[in-house]
């Protein structure tokens, strides 16, 4: 308890864990065995005092859950502990044998950090949960700032680091960004000026401008939330007060701030804009909260993941850092992580800002790439006679309008003419297609379900309306946003080929669905938001249940026949058991979880909760489990079922739903546009290969392109 004072202190502060330990704490915020900052550990007698409590207890593992500086104080500790141990000999606290027995000290680092500072990880523990804050501040900022036609600065934690200002912009579409790898050059207050007049003239009412609270200008001078909203320096000198009474009130205002300044200071926002502006200092409200779901996964993958580094080190093996690349834990050096964590304020401080985005690590610089291409509109030099056509097919998933919307605008920014097509392949035979300019899009990252209207409709029964529309629209290119449906109706328009040739056009699906059961992709786009939400209304759940006391609830989640959603929201809410379909069960199965369950109700945490995937069997239906539940508990534990249902495909997309669904729209574009020029031959475009229709996804530790006809071969269509 207490971080590294407790290892200094001992007594009391470093005890036993057990099962039951660690139960119900999964859905908690912060850290229950607290966390302290420890001077007596940076001297060599408190590490000593450390060292010494350790080996009475008889441990020589460490996992340390923390940033920079705890994992280098580890480092530090482990490199000291033979010597410590000498130490503690010559003193007489141990004797020769014990310091033999316990010579090695082994050490796990997990990064806790809402930073996500640290370099050789795409996450840290708690950024996710950071991002969540900060989201539903800005969307709830959205709506006052719509409302009152407001321009609203908004400064977010990260000390020296600009990732949750990056993401938070990326996710909500921000007029301006400042971060410190990334100082505005000089000049910059007309340039952003400029553009948010030019915002507001396009009949936007609000403005968003998000702010690090480490940003800095070119010349390293920090720039705050203040300056940008209230003041620079004015090189025309002091105003007089406006006598008239119909004197404009920008000038009013220009003489209010300099005589609360006492100096030569004019509004920027304020004064050059007219705009009515608020600042929001998020402040710590980042750091609380209940985890998200992905932080919930993203720890207890990466807890698992540690022990199991513990367990196969030796003597030799150096003390590792567990990692996120992708979606695989990775374990790397300590201290080479370390130390390029440290390469990166090198950089800031030297003024090598390009080499500082770059070594904060790929996904970093993705971001910043990815934002700067979508922030303002970009007019291509170049016009190209390309027309490519966007649709949302299958059931509504959280992230398909980010997707459109970076698609959108990428396709613009590459010189094309870009299409979007209302209700799917259905919408495409019925000619429902309109031509879509840069803003048309605006205000789309934030909407759940889909703008465009989608439907399960397959592209068989319309083939010949499809083939003359496309062929009307003189389309080139078809991305396909949705679920199992986008995938199988492109693989139809790829088979049908053979018979239209005005089908080889380059195609691509982005998989979005809450099932998560589109092939050539580890995760699709809306199951983040869905696991979220099925996660949330599991721990109202659980909380009912542990009010209740000996209450087993089972929840029934969606997701056809893939057992996705079940398994992942059973891990992030510390399920009892998840029946899912992929993992075949039987009678005796469900009579050893009955005897689980009873058992439990002997224990402190008397409550259970089971989750079953909805086709997870033909016969052990919901109804079925409670039933077997309620008989088999009864005089022991009572039962209750809740179908989640529709909430699922609800509500505003997560940030991770927001990002992924803006990244992949973006190389789904910069993929086709350059199939587009390889396939483009005496003035006609004729994509016949089978890499011209592809499944773009993520794929363990990259986003990768799978041709649909090779994807046939491992796919199940029943």
């Amino acid at each position: 308890f207490q971080g590294y004072e407790g290892l200094v202190e001992g007594g009391e502060n470093i005890r036993p864990a057990n099962w039951l330990s660690v139960s119900n704490i999964i859905q908690l915020g912060g850290t229950v065995i607290g966390s302290a900052r420890c001077k007596a550990f940076t001297t060599r007698e408190g590490r000593r005092a450390a060292a010494y409590n350790l080996v009475q207890r008889g441990i020589t593992n460490l996992c340390v859950i923390g940033g920079d500086g705890s994992l280098t104080g580890a480092n530090i500790f482990r490199s000291e502990w033979g010597s410590l141990l000498e130490e503690l000999v010559s003193e007489g606290k141990i004797s020769q044998s014990t310091a033999q027995t316990y010579s090695h000290l082994s050490i796990a680092g997990l990064v806790g950090s809402i930073d996500n500072d640290f370099c050789g990880t795409d996450m840290t523990i708690g950024t996710d949960s950071a991002l969540h804050r900060i989201m539903e501040v800005i969307d709830a900022i959205t709506t006052t700032a719509q409302s009152h036609q407001r321009t609203f600065v908004l400064e977010v934690m990260g000390r020296h680091c600009g990732y949750l200002a990056l993401v938070s912009a990326l996710a909500s579409g921000a007029d301006w960004l400042f971060i410190p790898e990334a100082p505005p050059e000089d000049g910059w207050e007309n340039f952003m000026c400029e553009r948010l007049g030019e915002t507001r003239s396009r009949g936007s009412r609000l403005n968003i401008i998000i702010i690090a609270e480490g940003a800095i200008d070119r010349n390293g001078k920090p720039i705050s939330s203040r300056y940008v909203k209230d003041t620079i320096p004015h090189p025309r000198g002091p105003v007089q007060p406006p006598t008239d009474r119909g004197a404009h009130c920008l000038s009013s205002a220009r003489f209010i701030t300099e005589q609360l300044w006492g100096e030569s200071f004019v509004p920027l926002v304020v004064q050059r804009l007219g705009f009515d502006t608020r600042v929001t200092v998020l402040g710590h409200v980042q750091r609380g909260g209940t985890p998200s779901a992905f932080d919930r996964i993203l720890s207890s993958k990466m807890g698992m993941e540690a022990v199991m580094a513990l367990l196969e080190a030796t003597p030799d093996t150096p003390a590792c850092v567990v990692s996120l690349s992708g979606n695989q834990s990775v374990r790397l050096p300590l201290m080479e992580c370390v130390q390029m964590t440290k390469e990166v304020q090198k950089a800031m401080d030297e003024k090598r800002f390009e080499e500082a985005i770059q070594l904060r690590g790929r996904s970093f610089e993705n971001n910043w790439n990815i934002y700067k291409l979508l922030a303002h509109q970009k007019i291509s030099k170049e016009k190209t006679s390309f027309s490519l056509a966007v649709l949302n097919v299958g059931a509504p998933a959280a992230g398909m309008n980010a997707a459109v919307r970076s698609a959108v605008r990428t396709g613009i920014s590459q010189g094309h003419t870009v299409y979007v097509v209302h209700d799917g392949f259905e919408g495409l035979a019925k000619g429902q297609v309109q031509e879509v300019g840069w803003h048309d899009v605006a205000g789309w990252l934030g909407r759940g379900g889909s703008m465009l209207g989608t439907k399960r409709t397959l592209p068989k029964g319309y083939m010949e309306k499809i083939v003359e529309n496309v062929r009307i629209h003189n389309i080139h290119a078809l991305l396909v946003i949705g679920g199992f449906e986008a995938y199988e109706g492109v693989l139809q328009l790829v088979e049908a080929r053979e018979r239209y040739e005005e089908l080889c056009i380059v195609m691509c699906v982005i998989p979005a669905t809450i099932s998560n059961n589109v092939p050539g992709t580890d995760f699709s786009l809306g199951s983040d938001t869905a696991v979220n939400a099925a996660m949330e209304s599991c721990d109202r759940i659980k909380q009912s249940a542990s009010g209740t006391k000996r209450r087993v609830f089972i929840v029934e989640t969606m997701g056809g026949y893939c057992g996705y959603l079940a398994t992942v929201t059973g891990i992030a809410v510390g399920a009892d058991a998840a029946y899912v379909f992929e993992d075949p069960f039987n009678i005796q199965d469900l009579k050893a979880n009955v005897e689980h369950m009873t058992e439990k109700m002997k224990t402190d945490i008397q409550r259970g909760l089971v989750l079953r995937n909805e086709k997870c069997h033909e016969h052990y239906t919901t109804e079925f489990l409670y039933n077997l539940y309620s008989s088999e508990g009864k005089g022991i534990f009572d039962c209750r079922t809740n179908v989640l249902g529709h909430l699922q495909q609800g509500g505003a997309p997560t940030p991770f739903d927001r990002n992924y669904g803006t990244k992949l729209g973006v190389k789904a574009i910069l993929w086709m546009s350059e199939k587009l020029r390889a396939v483009y031959r005496k003035g006609r475009v004729f994509a016949n290969a089978p890499d011209s229709a592809c499944v773009i996804g993520l794929q363990k530790k990259a986003v990768a392109f799978s041709p649909v006809t090779e994807l046939k071969k491992d796919t199940d269509f029943e």
